[in-house]
């Protein structure tokens, strides 16, 4: 299974293909377009998000909300591309133009040409690979923009992870200077990640959640931009997803991949993480328990349900460490790859902090790898088939899933 993305920030659409995903799994367009939601909401979001309302369109792979097995393909339609029409043109020569962003009174107008790299973005080393000097061919496809395509695809993962008991939700836990404290360093229930999704910073913690908007909103007044921390967490996974024999097989390395993926991502890390470096091995590693009706589990989850490449039955737990976005709109120090001139860097449109949105992204990465890791596990041509190959397994293992 796998999926494959194309488009440009400003282009007419955002496409995807989904291959090898099973057949006959309930799909609803809702779903699709609740996620696609999530990922625009955020306190701190740019002027793009006042444009964009995202919606899926499925083209084929579907048939009376069911899978059908075949290559799934739908477009997400960007509704700021008839701003951008002549700019992103395939076929029209290139011209100096500008385009009018009202939305953003700090930018207004904004060339199409671009010369001077930003700091921190893939503008330089982008074109120095492929020899542009006009950076547009190197931003449009390196722009967050493509995490909304990530996000449509995750959705169709989670629908499938979804009919095996597998919750996936994520919260965040640092802006800036705001943090939350370590009892929200965890897995949460239904009714928390509800409060979650009502929070503007994708916080649990009230008090942190307040202070992430001061710290956001002290950032705009000085025309900076914020990093962060957010959690991602599935429960209900069974044990025995990924593998030990051979390094592309371990569940933790691939999903660390697949998080690390996502723009501005710059750190990943399992259960204790970098903090089990200071602690002795007894108070690391998980102690193993067995009880009547629950099978084997662990009183602790330092581990973050995986060991040894392979889920372990307890919640997964992933952090990630998101940098500031490199587009600041004073612009950093660069220079003007045609005139060899010290300039700032160019200023597009932007958002102060992400990290809210990069949560519901993350969530997307890790329902795919899960759900490839469900089919390498189960299985099948079809989610029946799946569902059979599943419920033989659990029979096997002394392991049930919680029910709360």
């Amino acid at each position: 299974m796998r999926f494959l993305t194309a488009g440009e920030s400003h282009g007419c659409a955002l496409a995807v293909v989904i291959e090898g995903f099973p057949a006959l799994v309930p799909i609803g367009k809702e779903e699709i377009d609740r996620e696609l939601s999530r990922r625009q909401q955020g306190y701190g979001r740019g002027g793009r998000m006042k444009v964009e309302k995202d919606r899926v369109e499925i083209i084929s792979g579907l048939r009376h909300g069911k899978t059908l097995g075949s290559p799934i393909a739908f477009l997400i339609p960007n509704r700021d591309w008839q701003n951008w029409a002549v700019v992103i043109d395939p076929f029209l020569p290139g011209e100096d133009t500008h385009v009018e962003l009202k939305e953003d009174q700090k930018l207004g107008r904004i060339r199409a040409e671009v010369t001077a790299p930003r700091p921190g973005h893939a503008d330089l080393a982008g074109g120095l690979k492929y020899g542009f000097t006009d950076l547009r061919n190197v931003l449009e496809r390196a722009s967050a923009r493509e995490t909304a395509a990530r996000v449509g695809a995750g959705a169709f993962a989670r629908a499938l992870l979804a009919q095996f008991g597998v919750v996936i939700g994520s919260h965040v836990l640092q802006i800036g200077t705001a943090l939350t404290g370590e009892s929200h360093n965890r897995a949460l229930n239904e009714e928390e990640q509800e409060e979650v999704e009502k929070s503007p910073v994708r916080c649990l913690d009230p008090r942190a959640a307040a202070a992430m908007v001061d710290v956001i909103d002290k950032a705009s007044a000085e025309g900076e931009s914020l990093g962060g921390i957010f959690l991602v967490y599935a429960k209900g996974l069974p044990p025995g997803l990924g593998s030990h024999v051979h390094w592309d097989r371990r569940l933790d390395g691939r999903l660390a991949q697949a998080v690390m993926s996502i723009p501005g991502v710059k750190g990943v890390e399992f259960g204790l993480g970098f903090a089990a470096a200071g602690l002795a091995g007894s108070k690391v590693h998980d102690p193993i328990a067995y009880q009547t009706g629950r099978g084997l589990y662990r009183p602790t989850n330092n581990a973050g349900g995986i060991e040894g490449g392979i889920s372990n039955g307890e919640s997964l737990i992933v952090r990630a460490v998101m940098k500031p976005i490199p587009t600041l709109y004073q612009g950093l120090p660069s220079l003007d790859l045609k005139t060899w001139e010290p300039v700032r860097a160019a200023v597009e449109r932007s958002d102060l902090t992400a990290v809210p949105a990069a949560g519901v992204v993350a969530e997307a990465m890790v329902a795919w790898v899960l759900a490839e890791a469900f089919l390498e596990k189960f299985g099948g041509d079809s989610l029946p088939e799946m569902k059979k190959a599943w419920a033989a397994y659990l029979e096997e293992i002394p392991w049930q899933p919680l029910k709360s």
